[in-house]
């Protein structure tokens, strides 16, 4: 038996060698075509230099030792991610003991190419979009007849007739498939009868038909790629799952995350398990009950009540599952609870919306929400306090979410209201708020691996009022910390679990203090970097020679990796992706090199995810002329150029007038791009001149399930549930 299954594993391990050899081969093939498709240039005088006059060849060199690094990865993850594939345990009926047989499940390539898309791909499904199109078009119906009734008209046939109209335009898109529809459009002309015009349309048709013979499309069966994907993965007994912080998809043995699982429950002592009593019954008896109290007492209105209160065929029971920190050594679990129908959200939603923005205020000069905002007050700072021996140090605090005890948390919350000098918020007294968050925080079950829990230290990360209650337990805690950096000229601010100083203290000093912050509470323990170079967030600070120097910061987790091109979303989307991350780059990279730098990693993760070079250099452009950049940038007028964008003022969201605003949503998929302008086309045919005629349709879109939602389990740990 020992030999067949040694025979048995020589045979996969051969298979899997050549199935990474041939993946190596396909990258570096990759690779090699992106560098000869870089354009060249004529003028021997001009061809190592770019457009704006800097050094094309350090960058073809830069991109060559990027791409290195990203196989040597690659390598690395193939050989963590695809081993366990290649076994399974079993037991011998003959002698009861377990041995290890190879089963081998390999991922061919297809389906390795289909998880490098990544968990936000969408691939075409206008199967489901027509599917939901009947629902779709009924809920616009009532919106549409609602605003008549509004105005106390009746709709009429109007209605109908828009409504039938959309019905069949949307019947044709779903149904004409991609090619017919991409030769439709090419050969879209008036109909005339005169011989140019359909000799016009006989060389397109014998063009296009050459072109799809010339160069074929590769139509793949993404739904059956999914389903084997989904058979191997249960096959091997093993967990898909996006990562924490870089998006990408992660496996991961059961076994791994079951050890991981209860070495977290172990460390912080939070968790009681119940067994296999389901507590939601009682859970939803015991909510409606308590609110009634309340009501009767009069301590919240019958319209409150009515607002909170729950049925049982709409709730459920949060369930616990874990994100990978692919980036941290060891890859350790965040927990996550996942409680959107459980009985007490509503109460933690009601309430979150009511405290957030009293703690945002409260808050205001202590907290940041990105390194872009760190960026605009250490240039404020620096200009006045930066010096040769200045040294940062950011500092995590160790499982806030859990760690935060439950009555001091509910009891920060009554310090900030009575530190804002409130009686109530709301139309609720203080007393009632406490009285609720109290029961949110001592109400936190869930199921995991079969099992029930019962959350007894911390808040639930996934329930909406965890996140006000641990901001403010920390706000209270770090005050000492905060006056006596201030004091000393220093800079502190806080990003939930994240905190930056920026002091001119001996790092020693720093150190020595950083260990008594550490004796204020048992419950916050920080964990402290320090030097004068350090990341924070998406930045990176160096301070040389008392000159403040920033740039982007890449985890050494970082993958390539955005929505691919080929994913089936709104082609805004992409072009909101390129703008926004060269907006990162220039704001963040305080010299041109580092900008150039920053850019060509930006457009070289953007080819390798199927961006268009026109594309990306349309978009490059366009972000430059939203700020009135009216020149290349180059090393004279880049730091000019990047203080005016910093110095640009945020757009405020414009107020949503919804008395004349309605908001219409369809499934979209690839065969979409000209619908937006028909139905607006078709509105105005109506409507134009209706009673509603003032009343502005809003087109939205709604996704089909992406890869995420349909290659991942969280319910349980086991993926057959």
């Amino acid at each position: 038996m020992r030999q067949i299954t040694k025979e048995f594993r020589t045979q996969a391990m051969k298979l899997y060698v050549q199935s990474a050899a041939r993946e190596n081969e396909i990258l570096l093939n990759e690779i090699q075509g992106i560098i000869e498709k870089f354009p060249k240039k004529d003028n021997e005088n001009d061809k190592d230099k770019d457009d704006d006059g800097t050094n094309a060849e350090e960058g073809y060199a830069a991109f060559e030792e990027y791409q290195k690094l990203r196989e040597q990865r690659l390598k690395l993850e193939i050989e963590q991610s695809l081993y366990f594939l290649a076994e399974q345990r079993v037991e011998d009926n003959n002698n009861n003991q377990e041995e290890e047989e190879i089963i081998a499940p390999t991922l061919v390539q297809q389906e390795h190419q289909l998880l490098k898309l990544g968990p936000k791909f969408i691939f075409d499904d206008p199967k489901t979009a027509s599917r939901r199109r009947t629902t779709e078009l009924a809920t616009l119906k009532r919106k549409i007849e609602t605003r008549f009734f509004e105005k106390k008209v009746n709709p009429g046939r109007p209605v109908e007739q828009f409504i039938a109209e959309i019905d069949v335009l949307l019947q044709n898109l779903h149904n004409i498939p991609t090619t017919t529809k991409k030769r439709i459009q090419s050969n879209r002309i008036q109909t005339n009868n005169s011989f140019d015009t359909l000799s016009s349309i006989i060389q397109s048709s014998q063009s296009s038909q050459s072109q799809t013979f010339i160069r074929p499309k590769i139509k793949r069966n993404y739904g059956r790629i999914v389903k084997r994907l989904k058979y191997k993965i249960h096959l091997a007994n093993t967990i898909l799952r996006k990562t924490d912080k870089s998006k990408v998809f992660h496996l991961g043995k059961v076994e791994h995350y079951q050890k991981k699982s209860e070495e977290y429950m172990e460390k912080t002592k939070a968790y009681q398990c119940l067994g296999i009593t389901d507590p939601l019954p009682e859970l939803i008896q015991r909510t409606n009950k308590y609110l009634l109290d309340l009501r009767l007492a009069k301590w919240i209105t019958q319209k409150q009540y009515e607002q909170l209160s729950i049925k049982p065929n709409e709730v459920e029971l949060a369930h616990l599952y874990y994100l990978p920190k692919a980036h941290k050594p060891g890859t350790p679990l965040r927990p996550i609870i996942s409680g959107l129908k459980h009985p007490t959200v509503k109460i933690s939603k009601y309430l979150d919306n009511l405290l957030t923005p009293l703690f945002d205020q409260m808050a205001l000069n202590t907290t940041v929400t990105s390194g872009f905002e760190i960026i605009k007050k250490l240039q404020e700072w620096s200009t006045v306090n930066m010096r040769q021996e200045t040294t940062f140090c950011t500092i995590d605090v160790t499982d806030l979410y859990t760690m935060v005890p439950q009555i001091e948390g509910v009891l920060s919350l009554r310090k900030m209201l009575n530190q804002l000098h409130l009686k109530q918020i709301g139309g609720l007294k203080i007393e009632t708020i406490i009285r609720l968050s109290r029961f949110v925080m001592k109400n936190n079950y869930f199921s995991y691996n079969g099992q029930f829990y019962h959350q007894t230290r911390g808040g639930a990360m996934g329930s909406p009022l965890t996140l006000t209650i641990s901001n403010c337990y920390m706000y209270f805690f770090e005050r000492q910390i905060v006056n006596q950096i201030r004091n000393s000229g220093g800079l502190y601010f806080r990003y939930i679990d994240d905190i930056f100083i920026s002091v001119n203290w001996p790092i020693r000093h720093l150190l020595k203090e950083v260990d008594r912050w550490n004796q204020f509470d048992p419950n916050i323990q920080l964990s402290a970097d320090i030097g004068s170079s350090i990341n924070f967030l998406d930045l990176h600070i160096e301070n040389q020679d008392g000159q403040l120097c920033t740039t982007v910061y890449q985890k050494p987790s970082y993958e390539p990796y955005y929505l691919p091109f080929n994913s089936v979303h709104p082609l805004h989307m992409k072009k909101n992706i390129v703008f926004t991350m060269l907006l990162r780059a220039i704001r963040y990279c305080s010299t041109f090199q580092a900008y150039l730098n920053e850019r060509e990693k930006l457009r070289m993760a953007l080819l390798l995810n199927k961006y268009p070079n026109a594309f990306i250099d349309e978009q490059f452009n366009h972000m430059l002329l939203k700020f009135d950049t009216d020149q290349p940038l180059n090393f004279t007028n880049y730091k000019r150029y990047r203080q005016k964008i910093i110095d640009s003022p945020i757009k405020e969201k414009v107020p949503i007038n919804y008395e004349k605003t309605m908001f219409v949503h369809f499934t979209y998929c690839s065969s979409m791009k000209t619908f937006p302008f028909k139905f607006h086309v078709l509105w105005n045919k109506y409507f134009g001149e209706s009673p509603i005629n003032e009343l502005l349709p809003v087109l939205g879109t709604r996704n089909v399930l992406n890869l995420q939602r349909r290659l991942t389990h969280t319910r349980s740990i086991n993926i057959d549930t």
